[in-house]
């Protein structure tokens, strides 16, 4: 296959996905004092997206206990059916489109990973939660009535950082390379986006409840830019003690790093904010070359 038949990945986004973001979109908030400052920074995102319009999104995500209780964690897991519905939280489904889904390439990529030794949950049916539909909010804005969809499908992979053990940054970013290696072998010239969701710096319980480490953040950011390979390599209890509990959602950030082309990326745009509910907001867009 050449580059003009296959498919390729143009650009990874990262971003936290704070359910607070969602509720604020939802209900109206965005121009309040304490919510504008966060969504300014995605102002540029969302013509970038415009401007840079893919074939399908990659989205990385953790279920909240809504797919996937406590009684079932998959690892990995990756939505190959036609479709997703927003997810009833408690408070009724996000007044967002539904996503649909690409069953073809979602299925090529399940090949292809599990071939290479990657053990992924195939998930035919599931509801998404804010994990998933924050992220499209903030880079797609809220679809008008009269066109109530996002602008492209969208492959959900669901990665377990709610219940230890949870995968090693290292798993994470190798199977970013395993993923790119997938879809540069499907045969149809798709531009995709890999989106990796999470963190930044959080702790949502006990002692340590509120907890933000900026420094800590914005080294990360640092260096999955410059050194995503020694980055893989730093170990849970980094996270947990530099980053609070909830901080471990950030090895998913690696996965979409990982599938990035081994040279060094163009930055299209960085924004960091705290606090959003508590949370420090990162973002953050880099291109292939």
């Amino acid at each position: 296959m050449t580059a003009r038949t296959a498919a390729r990945i143009t650009a990874s986004v990262y971003t936290s996905h704070v359910p607070a973001i969602g509720a604020a979109l939802d209900l109206g908030k965005t121009q309040e004092p304490y919510w504008q400052p966060v969504f300014a920074g995605y102002e540029y995102s969302k013509q970038w997206l415009r401007d840079n319009p893919p074939d399908v999104i990659f989205l990385i995500y953790n279920d909240h206990a809504t797919a996937f209780s406590l009684d079932l964690i998959p690892t990995f897991a990756i939505g190959t059916g036609p479709e997703f519905m927003p997810a009833d939280e408690g408070w009724g489904p996000r007044p967002v489109p539904k996503v649909v889904g690409h069953p073809e390439l979602a299925s090529h990529i399940a090949q292809s990973v599990i071939q290479d030794d990657f053990d992924l949950t195939i998930v035919n049916r599931m509801d998404v939660d804010h994990g998933l539909t924050v992220p499209l909010s903030l880079m797609c804005g809220q679809p008008p009535q009269s066109k109530f969809e996002w602008p492209c499908p969208v492959i959900p992979f669901a990665v377990n950082v709610v219940q230890y053990p949870a995968p090693s940054g290292q798993r994470c970013f190798n199977l970013g390379r395993a993923i790119r290696k997938a879809v540069e072998s499907y045969d149809e010239p798709l531009k995709v986006q890999i989106w990796g969701t999470g963190g930044m710096s959080h702790q949502l319980q006990g002692p340590r409840a509120g907890l933000i480490n900026r420094d800590w953040d914005n080294r990360f950011l640092d260096r999955l830019i410059g050194e995503p390979a020694a980055l893989a390599r730093v170990p849970h209890i980094e996270y947990v003690r530099e980053a609070g509990s909830e901080g471990i959602e950030l090895v998913m950030w690696l996965i979409a790093r990982g599938a990035m082309s081994d040279t060094a990326p163009v930055l299209k745009h960085r924004f960091y904010h705290v606090p959003a509910s508590n949370t420090a907001v990162g973002h953050m867009i880099l291109e292939n070359t």
